[in-house]
């Protein structure tokens, strides 16, 4: 790693900590040696960063620092070119506008090195066929931004054994995986947490009401009841 980009990291390390990093605790994240980060603090500190701490006890970030916007190292490029294609490739046509105009802001404001960079990412990030081959009645940018508004719906749905149910939810969030996208949301009917296949929405009616919780807590509930369950990290429970 070179030198700038690991003094960069060592920024980035302390600005995600709210405690005090000891240095071997940054050494062993880096692949380096105390005695490494023990030297590159004090060139930070000569650079006028404002750390905290010393050797043998620990570091600390000063609230308030920010560094200047857009910097980025290598494989936080690849990162991410890497999100904005698949989103480009999976999300609806809002979100694959918008995954556009980032990338051209983010190539107008890089170094000439990195921005030419760019676009030799060496990832390839196809489209989905299954998306495109299965009919949906529901505009996925539409669902977006009612999650954002918080809005309950009425929904008419099929479930997988060919059952019709008209339902109430409080949708809080959108999966995309590899053979279906889903809304997940609190079931009025079922008195809980459900996944909904989208292809399998066949009527969609807006509730002007908000739903009574907000979606950060809803989506606090959410994540417990699938850890609770043993699921970790994916969207499950598809109805």
């Amino acid at each position: 790693m070179k030198r700038a980009d690991r003094l960069f990291q060592i920024i980035q390390i302390l600005r995600r900590q709210h405690s005090v990093v000891t240095a071997a605790r940054l050494a062993e994240e880096l692949e380096i040696t105390p005695r490494t980060i023990y030297r590159d603090m004090n060139t930070l500190e000569a650079m006028g960063v404002p750390i905290r701490g010393e050797a043998g006890v620990g570091y600390v970030l000063e609230s308030g620092y920010d560094l200047p916007p857009m910097m980025f190292n290598e494989a936080e490029l690849d990162t991410l070119v890497l999100a904005l294609r698949l989103l480009d490739h999976h999300a609806d046509e809002g979100l694959r506008k918008s995954a556009n105009d980032i990338l051209t802001k983010i190539k107008q404001v890089l170094p000439e090195g990195l921005s030419q960079g760019l676009a030799d990412v060496p990832f390839l990030a196809p489209r989905i066929s299954v998306f495109e081959d299965t009919e949906r009645k529901i505009d996925i940018e539409t669902l977006r931004k009612i999650i954002r508004r918080e809005q309950q719906l009425r929904i008419e749905y099929i479930s997988g054994d060919n059952q019709c149910s008209q339902r109430i939810i409080w949708p809080i969030l959108m999966g995309f995986f590899d053979k279906a996208q889903l809304v997940v949301g609190y079931c009025t009917l079922r008195e809980g947490f459900r996944s909904f296949r989208i292809d399998r929405i066949q009527k969609l009616e807006v509730i002007p009401e908000c739903y009574p919780k907000r979606r950060r807590l809803l989506l606090r509930e959410w994540k417990v009841e699938m850890q609770n369950q043993g699921y970790t990290g994916v969207v499950c429970g598809v109805k």
